[in-house]
């Protein structure tokens, strides 16, 4: 139990024993860490309570913090200012504390619970490759994932493959068209981009087609229908679903290279699933779904043999669900996808990593699967997140404008390269361990950008800012824990794992400022970990663990240790060092950031 929980306790109990005709709540006690322009550790605000119990904050505050230090081992002072009661936390608690912990690698990690969770992120298409806006989807759900399960959940990292639909035909007219029998191999293009590259020959066509057509007199959104490329890709999602051997035949070969393309990306992302599903294989379950809620009644058709619902009395609207010709869209295959999803693992939640801009979409999904009696409704959860944008402004894949994945990658990794050199930080190292340090630095600085601001706002991503080795960046942080990593080699104590070397730490050790705020920090980890899980939030992990490398900076500026005053005091400073370095790993491990013992 964390020093914030302990102390809510404690106040509880003083108030209840203080006043016990009185009907307290322990869910109107605040506990905040006190203002650094105070004395104290802890505030507990005495507001929620004046007015309760008839006080005046000063007397009321002068009660409860006399009865806390008669009564508690936490506290060694107390101070009252404006109606709130500033508690300063023992030294011998803290110094104890830090003994029991400094080599305690599962620190704050929960015990496990019988809670099964999907996460599903990534989903790309197969008709073009990785961009720059799928990172941030997949360095959330990847770093979600992680954040959960260190919280005792059971989680399941999924991906949902769009395998199939008109978007994956238009690729396959344009190469059938224009490709001339080119293969990735024979182009020496990477497979993923080189099936990209129809998607945006399609759109090229189709709107020269659309002018030819406008310019001839049709109205353009006839033209946009009648375009002959568009039905060509249409005519082709029909033979698709009709299951013409020939046409599954190109599906299989254009998407096995677009396959082999995403899989050297995710390898260079650090990333992995533990379920791909493919809508391919879920769209039939959908369309079965969607028949049966026809059945029931629950679902209707208009004229043209199209399935639809009515939300219109939910505020929502109708919601096509089949084509006329039988074919699914989206929602149909997101339907058969959420059961199977369900049916494969038994999910208590089922979260969907999907941009802000399908808010309304999973609303609709989840509302469908109530409606229709599907028990995988109840566990949908949507991680809404905005969108990134560069500092040129939104990227359109359809127009060849998106910065690709793999693009962003190496020019981070060569703008790491470029730092390091200028700095002249290259000396000492091989140029094996040069190019993992520069990929260390360039996807960190990468990953770390992305997550540290909240899911639900947009950003404009801007490279340079992302690596700044003085700014709110991973780069920062992995300076901080490669310093420690030289502290530690200096004094013969390895970098990972027990230092059971250091002498015992009595318990009477007195703190400096600098040393106590290291070790509050780095105490309150638990609840950090646990207020990232329930608000899926891996923003709250960038900026504790940047807040704790600034303090580890601070502490090291004003404290030596080689030279400490005191051996106890020498052995005080290398286990909160040990511990930082411990505390900066697991955090940025979490998401999915490497700390390199060197820079």
């Amino acid at each position: 139990m964390t020093l914030a929980a302990l102390v809510k306790i404690a106040a509880f109990d003083a108030l209840k024993h203080l006043f016990p005709d009185t009907d307290i709540s322990a869910s109107a006690i605040t506990v905040n860490q006190t203002k650094p322009e105070f004395t104290g550790d802890y505030t507990i605000v005495l507001f929620p309570f004046v007015k309760l119990l008839r006080m005046k904050p000063d007397i009321l505050g002068t009660q409860v913090g006399e009865h806390l230090l008669a009564t508690s081992d936490l506290f060694s002072e107390f101070q009252i200012v404006s109606g709130f009661l500033n508690l300063t936390v023992k030294d011998s608690y803290l110094n104890t504390f830090l003994t029991e912990n400094f080599t305690n690698s599962s620190f704050g990690i929960q015990h496990p619970v019988d809670h099964k969770v999907m996460v599903e992120y990534s989903s790309p298409n197969t008709n073009k490759p990785l961009h720059f806006g799928h990172l941030r989807n997949i360095f959330l759900g990847a770093a979600v994932s992680e954040i959960l399960t260190a919280n005792g959940k059971k989680v399941i990292k999924a991906n949902l493959v769009n395998d199939r639909g008109i978007h994956i035909c238009k690729s396959m007219v344009a190469w059938k068209n224009y490709g001339e029998g080119a293969t990735p191999a024979s182009s020496g293009i990477k497979g993923d981009h080189f099936v990209g590259d129809y998607y945006v020959k399609f759109n090229e066509v189709y709107k020269k087609e659309i002018a030819g057509l406008t310019a001839a007199g049709m109205d353009e959104k006839t033209a946009e229908k009648e375009a002959p490329i568009m039905l060509a890709a249409q005519a082709m999602l029909r033979k698709w679903e009709a299951g013409d051997e020939a046409t599954r035949k190109l599906w299989e070969t254009m998407n096995g290279w677009v396959y082999e393309g995403f899989d050297v990306s995710y390898k260079n992302l650090g990333v992995s699933f533990d379920h791909v599903y493919h809508e391919s294989e879920t769209y039939l379950l959908g369309k079965k779904i969607v028949e049966d809620g026809l059945n029931k009644g629950i679902l209707f058709r208009k004229e043209d043999g199209s399935v639809w619902i009515d939300l219109t009395d939910d505020g929502l609207d109708e919601k096509l669900l089949l084509r006329g010709d039988g074919t699914s869209v989206y929602i149909t295959q997101d339907i058969g996808t959420a059961q199977l999803k369900y049916n494969d693992y038994g999910l208590d939640q089922s979260v969907y990593v999907i941009a802000d801009e399908q808010n309304y979409h999973i609303q609709v999904l989840k509302l469908i699967l109530k409606k229709l009696g599907e028990p995988c409704a109840d566990g949908i959860f949507h991680l809404s997140y905005g969108m990134v944008e560069l500092p040129t402004g939104k990227m359109k894949s359809r127009e060849g404008t998106v910065v690709d994945a793999d693009d962003m990658m190496a020019e981070m990794v060569n703008m790491a390269r470029e730092q390091t050199e200028q700095a002249g930080k290259t000396e000492g190292f091989t140029a094996e361990e040069l190019n993992n340090l520069y990929r260390t630095i360039g996807m960190g600085a990468l990953k770390f950008y992305l997550l540290r601001v909240d899911p639900k706002k947009r950003m404009i991503f801007d490279p340079k800012e992302s690596i700044d080795l003085h700014g709110y960046t991973a780069t920062f942080i992995q300076y901080a824990h490669a310093r420690i990593c030289s502290i530690l080699r200096k004094e013969n104590i390895p970098v990972t794992g027990t230092a059971t070397q250091l002498p015992q730490l009595s318990g009477n050790v007195t703190l400096e400022k600098a040393e106590k705020d290291m070790i509050l920090h780095m105490e309150q980890y638990p609840d950090i970990l646990k207020d990232a899980a329930d608000s899926f939030n891996p923003a709250s992990i960038c900026n504790y663990t940047f807040q704790l490398a600034q303090l580890f900076n601070t502490f090291y500026d004003v404290h030596s240790i080689s030279k400490a005053e005191s051996e106890e005091k020498k052995t005080l400073r290398l286990m909160i060092v040990i511990m930082t370095a411990s505390t900066l790993r697991h955090a940025m491990g979490l998401l999915g950031i490497s700390l390199p013992e060197k820079m």
